[in-house]
């Protein structure tokens, strides 16, 4: 009976240990998609393990690569040192990116093709190639195709292998369908696939939804993922797409903005879809009109992909995330912080004159306590300190308590009112003061009604949206607090 049960325990931690190690791959992968259009911002990237350069394209000659902005491409390379494990692909394709057919039809076009992809990444350094062709067969995207295009496709890929090498990455991006590509036949080329979970139907259907839902568009990420399974692709060859951006009608400035601001000018409510595992604004009719992720959905669909044993996830893109990063933070802690679907931290700022004082302390105290139940940090700056460069936009908000904002140099100045001017996040004022020398500030101040909470004014900013711009004199930390939903 001892035996037995000396048996049972052993076999119980044997099983603990497998599901330990086999939940955790070390060769996890969260590939960033850092386009060629988006020089004015660089990714951070301790946050990723690839970046998809977009794009190169095949050249009109069908046989030779042409990236777009290549002294960006070198920019995004030199990441690299700040983290040296930071694999970099270049991506060729995108949608309405034609000469695919032609390049793939002949085995010398293909040939010449894949040596110069080899020849762009001894040049520049990169650590392989992703195709994203869309799609082979197809004309929907306005290019040229061809019934041989999916045969052919294969043939390519077994070309870049042969001039890629072993060492060398070759990935691929796919549709949800799993269509138009013979994976049994090409998936031994490829280090992995990127599945693009997004883009599948517009409003009143939500284009990302996890599972199927009556707001489904044709697929959903389920779906998906079981398609390419049933088509010959492992698991742990499969990335998930997820979109840092959202879908409806774009020429709506307040939908088009809405993902870096939150702001609805009070004409949309954000609903939650407890089967899609979604969020998604409504219009005054309750018909849905953007569709889209936010940190809560994130971290759903990097569970989703840990509990599936997929290779990874993979985002659309990162410049289309808030200033706070919140999708990026987001898949990062989820996939390879935490190995648990998470969601980050909110931050405030609290900016104070440094100079000790009863009140200032109370505040301060009573922000850490609300942090501690409502899920955000509280950091303080004092008004003489040195500014570090993108600061204020590490912060969902800013909480002016005491600080003389006279001392800000102008550096400091100007990315407060960038922060301000592009929504970056939510600003709050506890005293009505003028700051002498900082026309700009003094003139955004006027503007602000002194409300001190307990006003019509307030609930109606909260419809609004998440960034408020406020002065309210007497104002407690727990009502800016609920009124911003932090």
């Amino acid at each position: 009976m001892k035996t037995n049960i000396i048996r049972l325990v052993m076999l119980v931690f044997t099983a603990f240990t497998m599901l330990t190690v086999t939940a955790k791959p070390k060769d996890r992968v969260v590939v960033a998609y850092v386009c060629s259009w988006t020089d004015l911002r660089l990714p951070d990237p301790t946050l990723m393990t690839h970046i998809n350069y977009a794009f190169g394209h095949v050249n009109k000659t069908f046989n030779g690569v042409d990236i777009q902005n290549p002294p960006f491409l070198e920019k995004v390379v030199a990441l690299k040192k700040k983290n040296p494990a930071l694999k970099i692909n270049l991506s060729i394709g995108g949608w309405t990116s034609g000469n695919f057919s032609e390049m793939a039809a002949t085995q010398a076009n293909r040939t010449a093709f894949a040596r110069d992809c080899r020849r762009i990444v001894d040049k520049y350094g990169l650590d392989g190639i992703d195709i994203d062709w869309e799609y082979p067969t197809s004309n929907e995207a306005g290019i040229s195709a061809s019934p041989d295009d999916t045969k052919n496709f294969t043939l390519l890929m077994r070309d870049l292998r042969k001039a890629l090498g072993n060492k060398k990455l070759l990935t691929i991006a796919t549709i949800q369908d799993a269509l138009y590509i013979d994976f049994r036949a090409c998936v031994k080329y490829l280090d992995f696939v990127n599945i693009m979970g997004y883009d599948q139907s517009n409003p009143p259907m939500h284009h990302t939804t996890i599972h199927r839902s009556p707001l489904s568009g044709h697929i959903s990420l389920e779906e998906g993922i079981d398609a390419h399974i049933k088509n010959g692709v492992p698991p742990e060859k499969l990335t998930l797409g997820m979109p840092l951006y959202g879908r409806g009608d774009h020429s709506n400035k307040i939908l088009d903005k809405f993902m870096k601001t939150g702001f609805t000018d009070g004409r949309y409510v954000e609903r939650w879809d407890s089967i899609g595992e979604v969020p998604y604004l409504v219009d005054k009719t309750g018909k849905l009109v953007w569709g889209f992720d936010n940190p809560r959905s994130w971290a759903a669909k990097c569970q989703y992909i840990i509990d599936r044993g997929l290779l990874g996830g993979m985002y659309w893109e990162t410049t289309e995330d808030n200033a706070q990063r919140d999708g990026q933070m987001t898949i990062y802690e989820s996939l390879l912080k935490n190995n648990k679907g998470t969601i980050p931290l909110k931050h405030v700022l609290v900016l104070t004159s440094g100079k000790s004082s009863v009140e200032a302390s109370q505040v301060v105290d009573e922000l850490k306590q609300l942090g501690m139940k409502r899920h955000f940090d509280v950091t303080v700056l004092a008004d003489d300190a040195a500014y570090t460069p993108e600061y204020f936009d590490r912060f969902h908000l800013i909480y002016q308590l005491n600080a003389d904002l006279s001392k800000l140099g102008n550096e400091a100045r100007k990315e407060f009112e960038t922060y301000v001017d592009a929504s970056h996040g939510s600003f709050f004022a506890a005293k009505d003061t003028a700051v002498k020398g900082w026309d700009w500030y003094n003139t955004f101040s006027q503007d602000l009604r002194v409300c001190p909470l307990n006003q019509k004014y307030w609930s109606n900013t909260a419809k609004m949206g998440r960034n408020l711009f406020c002065i309210g004199n007497n104002a407690k930390a727990e009502e800016v607090v609920e009124l911003l939903n932090l």
